[in-house]
Protein backbone atom coordinates (compact mmCIF):
# COMPACT_ATOMS: atom_id res chain seq x y z
CA UNK A 1 0.00 0.00 0.00
CA UNK A 2 1.04 3.45 -1.25
CA UNK A 3 0.36 6.95 -0.67
CA UNK A 4 -0.23 8.42 -4.27
CA UNK A 5 -1.57 11.06 -6.12
CA UNK A 6 -5.52 10.84 -7.06
CA UNK A 7 -7.91 12.71 -8.67
CA UNK A 8 -9.18 15.90 -6.41
CA UNK A 9 -12.35 15.45 -7.52
CA UNK A 10 -12.19 11.36 -6.17
CA UNK A 11 -10.80 12.93 -2.85
CA UNK A 12 -13.64 15.03 -2.48
CA UNK A 13 -15.91 12.47 -3.45
CA UNK A 14 -14.17 10.08 -0.15
CA UNK A 15 -14.00 12.81 2.34
CA UNK A 16 -17.90 13.46 2.00
CA UNK A 17 -18.89 10.26 2.18
CA UNK A 18 -16.90 10.01 5.05
CA UNK A 19 -18.36 12.72 6.92
CA UNK A 20 -21.38 10.45 7.57
CA UNK A 21 -19.23 9.59 10.98
CA UNK A 22 -18.69 12.82 11.99
CA UNK A 23 -15.34 11.69 13.20
CA UNK A 24 -12.91 15.08 14.08
CA UNK A 25 -10.10 13.17 12.40
CA UNK A 26 -9.67 10.18 10.25
CA UNK A 27 -6.84 7.76 8.86
CA UNK A 28 -7.22 7.11 4.67
CA UNK A 29 -5.38 4.42 2.91
CA UNK A 30 -4.90 5.19 -1.01
CA UNK A 31 -4.23 1.91 -2.87
CA UNK A 32 -2.72 1.24 -6.64
CA UNK A 33 -1.78 -2.29 -7.95
CA UNK A 34 -0.59 -4.04 -11.30
CA UNK A 35 -4.89 -4.36 -12.27
CA UNK A 36 -5.55 -8.06 -14.40
CA UNK A 37 -7.13 -6.88 -17.54
CA UNK A 38 -9.13 -8.73 -19.40
CA UNK A 39 -8.02 -10.05 -23.49
CA UNK A 40 -8.49 -7.36 -26.11
CA UNK A 41 -11.61 -7.83 -27.83
CA UNK A 42 -14.37 -5.91 -29.39
CA UNK A 43 -16.59 -9.08 -28.84
CA UNK A 44 -18.25 -9.04 -25.36
CA UNK A 45 -17.39 -11.63 -23.16
CA UNK A 46 -20.55 -13.89 -20.86
CA UNK A 47 -21.02 -11.94 -17.68
CA UNK A 48 -19.77 -14.94 -16.32
CA UNK A 49 -16.12 -14.82 -17.81
CA UNK A 50 -16.47 -10.69 -16.94
CA UNK A 51 -17.48 -11.68 -12.98
CA UNK A 52 -14.61 -14.03 -12.90
CA UNK A 53 -12.16 -11.47 -14.00
CA UNK A 54 -13.25 -8.52 -10.95
CA UNK A 55 -13.42 -11.49 -8.43
CA UNK A 56 -9.66 -12.06 -9.03
CA UNK A 57 -9.10 -8.26 -8.99
CA UNK A 58 -11.43 -7.91 -5.68
CA UNK A 59 -9.39 -10.73 -4.53
CA UNK A 60 -6.18 -8.50 -4.87
CA UNK A 61 -8.86 -5.74 -3.12
CA UNK A 62 -9.48 -7.60 -0.11
CA UNK A 63 -6.55 -8.50 1.04
CA UNK A 64 -5.49 -5.10 1.11
CA UNK A 65 -8.50 -3.65 2.40
CA UNK A 66 -7.62 -5.98 5.17
CA UNK A 67 -4.59 -4.58 6.05
CA UNK A 68 -5.76 -1.34 5.64
CA UNK A 69 -7.87 -1.79 8.76
CA UNK A 70 -5.47 -3.69 10.85
CA UNK A 71 -3.55 -0.61 10.63
CA UNK A 72 -6.45 1.23 11.83
CA UNK A 73 -8.08 2.96 8.14
CA UNK A 74 -11.25 4.51 8.51
CA UNK A 75 -11.22 4.34 4.43
CA UNK A 76 -9.60 2.89 1.38
CA UNK A 77 -9.30 4.56 -1.65
CA UNK A 78 -8.72 1.79 -4.41
CA UNK A 79 -7.90 2.11 -8.14
CA UNK A 80 -9.37 3.67 -11.46
CA UNK A 81 -10.55 0.82 -13.44
CA UNK A 82 -8.80 -1.27 -10.64
CA UNK A 83 -11.36 -3.80 -10.90
CA UNK A 84 -12.04 -4.50 -14.51
CA UNK A 85 -9.30 -2.69 -16.57
CA UNK A 86 -9.69 -0.20 -19.60
CA UNK A 87 -9.02 -2.00 -22.67
CA UNK A 88 -12.92 -1.67 -23.56
CA UNK A 89 -15.05 -0.34 -26.39
CA UNK A 90 -18.61 0.66 -25.74
CA UNK A 91 -19.98 -2.65 -26.33
CA UNK A 92 -17.52 -5.03 -24.81
CA UNK A 93 -17.46 -3.44 -21.45
CA UNK A 94 -21.43 -4.20 -21.09
CA UNK A 95 -21.12 -7.34 -19.12
CA UNK A 96 -18.93 -5.79 -16.48
CA UNK A 97 -21.63 -2.95 -15.79
CA UNK A 98 -24.16 -3.22 -12.89
CA UNK A 99 -27.12 -1.48 -12.00
CA UNK A 100 -26.20 1.21 -9.10
CA UNK A 101 -29.20 2.47 -7.76
CA UNK A 102 -29.29 6.01 -5.93
CA UNK A 103 -27.87 5.85 -2.06
CA UNK A 104 -31.38 7.19 -0.96
CA UNK A 105 -32.62 3.69 -1.01
CA UNK A 106 -30.73 2.82 2.18
CA UNK A 107 -29.24 -0.43 0.76
CA UNK A 108 -26.42 -3.17 2.21
CA UNK A 109 -26.18 -5.35 -0.59
CA UNK A 110 -24.03 -7.88 1.49
CA UNK A 111 -27.50 -8.26 3.54
CA UNK A 112 -30.23 -7.86 0.67
CA UNK A 113 -27.91 -8.46 -2.75
CA UNK A 114 -30.83 -9.38 -5.36
CA UNK A 115 -32.57 -6.45 -4.22
CA UNK A 116 -31.77 -4.22 -7.44
CA UNK A 117 -31.12 -7.38 -9.65
CA UNK A 118 -28.01 -9.26 -9.87
CA UNK A 119 -25.32 -7.18 -8.36
CA UNK A 120 -22.63 -9.34 -7.71
CA UNK A 121 -19.63 -6.76 -7.21
CA UNK A 122 -21.76 -4.58 -4.88
CA UNK A 123 -22.39 -7.32 -2.72
CA UNK A 124 -19.02 -8.34 -2.15
CA UNK A 125 -17.29 -4.33 -2.15
CA UNK A 126 -20.62 -4.42 0.92
CA UNK A 127 -19.22 -7.20 2.79
CA UNK A 128 -15.78 -6.26 2.56
CA UNK A 129 -16.86 -2.34 4.23
CA UNK A 130 -18.99 -4.82 6.87
CA UNK A 131 -16.46 -7.00 7.62
CA UNK A 132 -13.54 -4.55 8.68
CA UNK A 133 -15.53 -1.75 9.49
CA UNK A 134 -14.03 0.48 6.65
CA UNK A 135 -15.32 2.82 4.11
CA UNK A 136 -14.70 1.63 0.78
CA UNK A 137 -14.11 3.74 -2.59
CA UNK A 138 -14.44 2.06 -5.63
CA UNK A 139 -14.59 2.43 -9.45
CA UNK A 140 -17.14 0.31 -11.31
CA UNK A 141 -19.48 0.65 -14.33
CA UNK A 142 -23.39 1.77 -14.04
CA UNK A 143 -26.00 0.95 -16.98
CA UNK A 144 -29.18 3.09 -16.94
CA UNK A 145 -32.11 2.26 -19.14
CA UNK A 146 -33.36 4.91 -21.60
CA UNK A 147 -35.89 5.18 -24.10
CA UNK A 148 -37.06 6.88 -27.28
CA UNK A 149 -38.52 9.71 -25.30
CA UNK A 150 -35.42 10.70 -23.94
CA UNK A 151 -34.19 12.70 -26.86
CA UNK A 152 -30.49 11.98 -25.83
CA UNK A 153 -30.72 8.21 -25.01
CA UNK A 154 -28.51 6.14 -27.23
CA UNK A 155 -29.34 4.27 -29.84
CA UNK A 156 -28.61 0.98 -27.62
CA UNK A 157 -31.28 2.12 -24.97
CA UNK A 158 -28.96 2.59 -22.22
CA UNK A 159 -26.18 4.79 -20.26
CA UNK A 160 -23.55 3.67 -19.19
CA UNK A 161 -21.20 5.45 -16.69
CA UNK A 162 -17.53 5.55 -15.48
CA UNK A 163 -18.95 5.38 -11.67
CA UNK A 164 -17.19 6.00 -8.19
CA UNK A 165 -19.17 4.08 -5.31
CA UNK A 166 -18.66 4.20 -1.03
CA UNK A 167 -20.31 1.97 0.88
CA UNK A 168 -19.83 2.97 4.95
CA UNK A 169 -18.37 0.64 7.43
CA UNK A 170 -21.79 -1.20 7.77
CA UNK A 171 -21.46 -1.96 4.42
CA UNK A 172 -24.22 0.47 2.91
CA UNK A 173 -23.76 2.20 -0.17
CA UNK A 174 -24.13 5.63 0.92
CA UNK A 175 -22.71 7.62 -2.11
CA UNK A 176 -22.60 7.18 -5.98
CA UNK A 177 -20.73 9.49 -8.81
CA UNK A 178 -21.08 9.43 -12.48
CA UNK A 179 -17.51 10.52 -12.79
CA UNK A 180 -17.31 11.17 -16.30
CA UNK A 181 -19.35 11.74 -19.34
CA UNK A 182 -21.89 9.78 -21.16
CA UNK A 183 -21.57 9.83 -24.95
CA UNK A 184 -21.82 7.97 -28.52
CA UNK A 185 -20.57 8.52 -32.06
CA UNK A 186 -24.17 10.26 -32.66
CA UNK A 187 -24.77 12.69 -29.93
CA UNK A 188 -22.90 15.33 -27.51
CA UNK A 189 -21.13 14.17 -24.60
CA UNK A 190 -23.50 14.73 -21.96
CA UNK A 191 -21.79 15.86 -18.33
CA UNK A 192 -23.08 14.28 -15.19
CA UNK A 193 -23.03 15.24 -11.63
CA UNK A 194 -23.74 13.46 -8.38
CA UNK A 195 -25.50 15.15 -5.42
CA UNK A 196 -25.11 13.68 -2.44
CA UNK A 197 -26.17 14.78 0.99
CA UNK A 198 -27.11 18.51 -0.46
CA UNK A 199 -23.78 18.98 -1.65
CA UNK A 200 -23.23 18.64 -5.65
CA UNK A 201 -19.62 17.47 -6.46
CA UNK A 202 -19.08 18.32 -10.08
CA UNK A 203 -16.02 16.28 -12.14
CA UNK A 204 -16.62 15.84 -15.41
CA UNK A 205 -13.92 14.66 -17.78
CA UNK A 206 -13.46 13.21 -21.01
CA UNK A 207 -12.85 9.15 -20.44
Amino acid sequence: MIISYFPKCVAVFALLALSVGALDTFIAAVYEHAVILPNRTETPVSKEEALLLMNKNIDVLEKVVKLAAKQGAHIIVTPEDGIYGWVFTRESIYPYLEDIPDPGVNWIPCRDPWRFGNTPVQQRLSCLAKDNSIYVVANIGDKKPCNASDSQCPPDGRYQYNTDVVFDSQGKLVARYHKGVESTPQKQSRCTTMTWKQRVVSCCSQN
